[in-house]
């Protein structure tokens, strides 16, 4: 099927949402089960509990006896209310990381508490509509040391949208800026996987139903660690410490069959970490090739991430010669059994 489409069900009780691109899984969203830890883009207040000596970090009690860890600590006693919110998914065992600079990020606009100034994406390249735009939001009264980010999905949407959403974001922002109470609680939700999916994709027909539109089987091909791109197989297989990827070449002995298996995995890897959930450490154990073509596998690199949502940080390589990356816990690892 041609285009793009969303499409929303439920799998093990919990909403989701797939983003087919011409008949291709090529994104998923899957909500976190009710006794996951707090999902990244909520915001608590948060009392902060013991420092940690030596790390510059504190630990803060959040709601239901949930612990974070809030780095960047200095000056801070125990006891104090905070503001906080969820960066990333943490690993088992360890307290959900959080940050005190906070954002409200809806479709078309982000408000930035202690940003002040109203900015518009830089992928906004028309001068008319940058001027359209500044022009619908310049039009409210923000609170003092607030600000507003215009995202790209902005470009020609109507006013009366764009106006509506900034002016919900601005007061929920005074509401919870103006807090004063003590005791932890949860202040904003961050939504369910459909509530993201209209947050963060591209406007497209949304539909119902995974099996009527190919996505149960296409995740099922996510059960196996076994990615096929034509000749070339990758190994995904997330650890305990990091994720191991591992490219073969197949049957092709060429002197330039490492290369391109390469260049093929780098083209392929966002979608497939994305659509796995996958983040935290990320080692690429690649095929064997030239030095000098280093540089060309790694502005492919870059050219593949710039594209992908989840902020991803290309390290380099180690001393092995596999490739390092960091990627952002903005997702829960895909569970197997699903399908």
């Amino acid at each position: 099927m041609k285009g793009l489409q969303i499409v929303h069900d439920t799998l093990a009780g919990r909403p989701a949402a797939a983003l087919m691109r011409d008949g291709v899984l090529d994104d998923f969203l899957l909500s976190a089960p009710d006794d996951a830890p707090p999902v990244p883009g909520s915001i608590f207040r948060a009392i902060t509990d013991r420092p940690l000596k030596g790390q510059g970090g504190m630990m803060m009690k959040v709601p239901e006896g949930g612990m974070a860890l809030f780095r960047g600590a200095k000056g801070l006693a125990p006891g104090q209310p905070l503001l906080v919110q969820v960066t990333s998914y943490a690993e088992a065992g360890k307290a959900v990381p959080v940050t005190d600079k906070i954002i409200f990020k809806g479709r078309y606009v982000i408000v930035t508490p202690g940003a002040a100034g109203i900015n518009v994406s830089r992928q906004i390249r028309d001068e008319e509509e940058k001027v359209r735009l500044l022009d619908i939001l310049h039009s409210f009264e923000m609170p003092e040391g607030v600000g507003l980010i215009v995202r790209s999905s902005a470009e020609g949407a109507s006013e009366e949208a764009i106006a509506s959403e900034a002016e919900h974001f601005l007061g929920l922002a005074q509401a919870v800026l103006s807090d004063g109470d003590t005791q932890p609680e949860l202040l904003v939700d961050a939504g369910d996987a459909q509530d993201l999916a209209a947050r963060d994709w591209p406007e497209a027909q949304t539909v119902d139903g995974f099996e009527a539109y190919g996505v149960l089987d296409a995740l099922a091909l996510l059960e196996t660690p076994e990615v096929r791109l034509g000749g070339t197989t990758l190994f995904i297989e997330p650890t305990r410490a990091l994720v191991a990827v591992d490219v073969n070449t197949g049957g092709d002995f060429s002197p330039a069959s490492g290369l391109k298996a390469n260049l093929a995995c780098a083209r392929a890897l966002p979608r497939q970490l994305r659509l796995r959930g996958l983040g935290g450490q990320i080692t690429l154990d690649l095929a064997p090739m030239a030095q000098k073509d280093r540089r060309q596998f790694e502005q492919a690199l870059r050219s593949a991430f710039k594209a992908d949502a989840v902020e991803t940080a290309l390290v380099g390589w180690t001393p092995l010669g596999h490739f390092e990356l960091q990627r952002k816990r903005e997702r829960l690892p895909l569970p197997k059994g699903l399908t």
